[in-house]
């Protein structure tokens, strides 16, 4: 009928209009949210340039810059007249030294200030260059956030700190090498800029490599070329040194630090570290830096190929790292470039590569991993095996993949409707039924717990003000007639059974039973596991706060009230320091009481999500115990309780306010889709999540 189509084409018409408005708006929206977080994204580079700065040139003259000061310093080793090598101060190329004897009277009249900005300055260029050359497609959004994110990165990184505070100059090397492939045009440049660096970095006339197996065999002769003229230059002008370098030394193997000192991350510092050493160290080393050169170029010739030009600079980077003779922590900056690629067909798994990559380069190894004996070859090599990772092993997604912009999607679930209208607070916190990427979490566990550890450490107060706060807490533990921590104390003592019974409990039960939830839950309650390790997260912090603001002493560290120290024996009050037993605690951490908060959310999850109740029964006598534990033993008052009660009810809060209830229901279209369609998605097979009106939701791990 045609006046029924003619009304359907206007009503269509109007849709689309109004589409098309709806559209526009959000187009605004997203633009305006966009600019927002940009802006916020500069300023946080603004205040991480200002930041490096001063930790710099707050350090005294004999401190700061401290290569540099060995380098062009009024005594520095570009001063004297024999050998730059008659030290092992000097470990640059002859080339470099050619190159820094000209800035010598500059360097002295301004050597804080203008060195330090003008290697902020090379960072900022190296950040835009790197932001630049994303392998695309790339989303508006991502272009305009990446040269902000990148340069904070940088900033942020180990070897650019390492180089800012020591005066080095190992940002120019890779600055002239990511010009060269990204910024100048034709092969003759790029050569030259690449031998250049060469010439500052032996291991970088890999680059060379790299383009001859790209195709570009003009720029490959070019650059070494190029590296061939700096060092022949620099052999005319310094032979003597040039001989100690290339020959004494073998490009520099030597000079500096010992090169089997975990500063040094290469092959050969790693083997020097596994005792290995003479004929057969240096076969082994020149066996596998063969094969990892062999392996890396290859990868990194496909990636470029590929159009993921970047990767391929940051994998040659890499295979740099690997095979030098030496590479100081300055010297790694290759490793951050290995955050572009892609590895991962999940959007749950995209993340792990570039969180681990971040966290390898802006962590000490000590922050990533326990201090256990088994794993220090792994915590001494981090950024070592992070280079051979990237160089030979990650594997990373060609652009022909089809996950390359359409990872397999992560299956959320639908929450059931809260009370109030704002909750969640953070509707894009939705909830995730499969259990999150291991290695990511047991990092992120890990790195909390150092975070955790240091900020207790560091809020430390004297010990006036610590005395001063327990007897506040015991004057209002007495005006509220609970101050039953010195009869407890001394009526344990007297039972010797019971006495050990309370420390043990005390040293081992802390972190164990804790762990043991979390652990049982990443296994059989994936959903449950991610809001319970949200709440226990949030209850942590909450009490770093309380430790740094209100400093405490514990009842057995109060000289006059005459408690015992059941767990860590006397103590020696006539000594100004005696509240600090070890180094790597703070005995005034007790307000509030984590013993008892992590106990009562171990009791809170195990009652809420327990299938029996002789379980539910055992988990409420947990945290029973370990209040009359941290109280017959003198470690905390009562009210240290009830603040760790307060933070873990707090934390609870925040992760429902946040995310919402814990309670989820599956969507019709989850329930109507048969488990084999569900496993074709690439997930595992179904398991059990919490149950909803007393039915069990199916789920996906």
């Amino acid at each position: 009928m045609p006046g029924s189509r003619a009304g359907t084409r206007r009503w269509e018409g109007r849709r689309s209009v109004a589409n098309a408005e709806h559209s526009a708006r959000g187009d605004v929206t997203t633009g305006a949210r966009t600019g927002a977080a940009r802006a916020v994204l500069w300023l946080v580079v603004a205040a991480l340039a200002i930041r490096q700065m001063a930790v710099v040139l707050r350090q005294p003259p004999g401190e700061r810059l401290t290569d540099l000061e060995t380098w062009i310093g009024a005594n520095g080793v570009l001063h004297v007249k024999g050998s730059l090598y008659d030290t092992d101060a000097f470990t640059g190329t002859p080339f470099a030294g050619l190159v820094l004897k000209p800035l010598t009277r500059t360097a002295e009249q301004s050597l804080g200030v203008a060195w330090t900005f003008g290697s902020l300055l090379l960072v900022a260029a190296l950040g835009v260059i790197a932001a630049r050359a994303l392998p695309g497609p790339v989303s508006r959004r991502t272009t305009l956030l990446a040269a902000p994110v990148a340069i904070s990165l940088l900033m942020l990184s180990l070897p650019v700190r390492n180089a800012l505070h020591l005066g080095q100059t190992s940002i120019l090397p890779v600055l002239l090498v990511l010009v060269g492939c990204f910024v100048v045009r034709g092969e003759r440049a790029s050569g030259v800029l690449i031998g250049i660096a060469a010439a500052l970095q032996p291991t970088v006339l890999l680059f060379a490599a790299l383009l001859w197996l790209t195709g570009r065999r003009r720029a490959a002769v070019t650059g070494g070329a190029a590296f061939a003229a700096c060092t022949a230059l620099a052999w005319a002008a310094m032979p003597h040194d040039s001989w100690r370098y290339w020959v004494h030394h073998v490009a520099g193997a030597g000079l500096g630090d010992q090169a089997d000192s975990l500063a040094n991350q290469s092959l050969h510092g790693a083997l020097l570290r596994f005792g290995l050493a003479g004929p057969l160290e240096i076969a082994l080393f020149l066996l596998l830096a063969g094969a990892v050169c062999y392996a890396g170029l290859r990868r990194a010739a496909r990636y470029a190929r590929d159009g993921q030009l970047l990767l391929a600079v940051a994998v040659t980077g890499c295979v740099a790292v690997a095979v030098s003779p030496t590479a100081w922590q300055h010297q790694l900056l290759w490793v951050l470039l290995a955050v572009v690629g892609r590895v991962g067909r999940r959007a749950r798994d995209r993340m792990v590569w570039p969180a681990v990559v971040v966290l390898v380069i802006t962590l000490p190894g000590k922050t990533l991993l326990p201090n256990i004996v088994a794993l220090f070859p792994v915590r001494d090599n981090v950024m070592l095996l992070a280079a051979l990772g990237a160089a030979c092993i990650a594997p990373f997604l060609p652009r022909t993949s089809p996950y390359w912009q359409q990872p397999v999607a992560t299956d959320h679930a639908t929450p059931v409707p809260a009370r109030w209208s704002r909750v969640p607070l953070l509707p894009f916190w939705r909830r995730v039924l499969s259990r999150p990427n291991l290695l990511l979490e047991l990092l992120l566990i890990r790195v909390v717990y150092s975070a955790y550890a240091y900020v207790r450490l560091a809020a430390r107060a004297g010990r006036a003000t610590a005395e001063q706060h327990g007897e506040q807490i015991h004057s209002a533990e007495q005006w509220l007639h609970i101050d039953i921590e010195h009869w407890a104390n001394h009526a344990v003592v007297q039972v010797t059974w019971l006495r050990d019974f309370f420390d043990y409990y005390y040293s081992t039960f802390h972190f164990i039973v804790p762990l043991t939830i979390l652990g049982v839950l990443y296994v059989r309650r994936p959903a449950d596991y991610r809001w319970v390790r949200s709440s226990i997260g949030f209850a942590t912090l909450l009490a770093l706060v309380g430790f740094w603001l209100y400093p405490l002493a514990p009842p057995r560290l109060m000289p006059d009230l005459g408690f015992i120290d059941t767990v860590h024996g006397v103590q020696d009050f006539a000594k100004p320091d005696y509240g600090t037993l070890t180094g790597v605690t703070n005995q005034y951490a007790a307000m509030p009481s984590l013993h008892f908060g992590w106990s009562l959310w171990c009791g809170v999850v195990i009652v809420m999500l327990a299938p029996r109740v002789w379980m539910k029964a055992l988990g409420l006598l947990h945290p029973l115990f370990t209040v009359s534990t941290i109280v017959a033993t003198g470690n905390h008052w009562v009210l240290d309780a009830v603040g760790g009660a307060t933070v873990v009810a707090l934390g609870f809060g925040l992760t429902y306010l946040l995310s919402g209830p814990r309670e989820l229901q599956e969507s019709d279209a989850k329930a109507t889709k048969p488990p084999a369609a569900r496993a074709s998605d690439g997930m595992a097979a179904p398991e059990r999540v919490p149950k909803v009106g007393g039915e069990a939701v199916a789920g996906k791990s």
